[in-house]
């Protein structure tokens, strides 16, 4: 099954720049999506008592991240 996904010029090209040489839009967009549910179930998997404050922590990280990765893509296209 296909569906059309519409997404503005803008998106297209911040998207071209995340996939990789190999990889077709599909594949990205199943990579982005389950990357950050995979983070998210690292990060809860570290809720014992002797990990306390890692869970946060990880999650601070993947965000801090992500807000980088959208600031060099601002950039990238001024």
């Amino acid at each position: 099954m296909t569906t059309t996904i519409r997404v503005s010029d803008d998106i297209k090209d911040r998207l071209e720049r995340l996939k990789r040489d190999d990889e077709t839009f599909d594949e990205l967009l199943d990579r982005l999506s389950r990357d950050e549910k995979d983070i998210e179930a690292i990060a809860g998997s570290f809720d014992r008592p002797e990990d306390e404050g890692l869970s946060e922590s990880v999650t601070q990280t993947h965000e801090e991240l992500n807000e980088s990765l959208e600031d060099r893509t601002e950039r990238s296209e001024q």
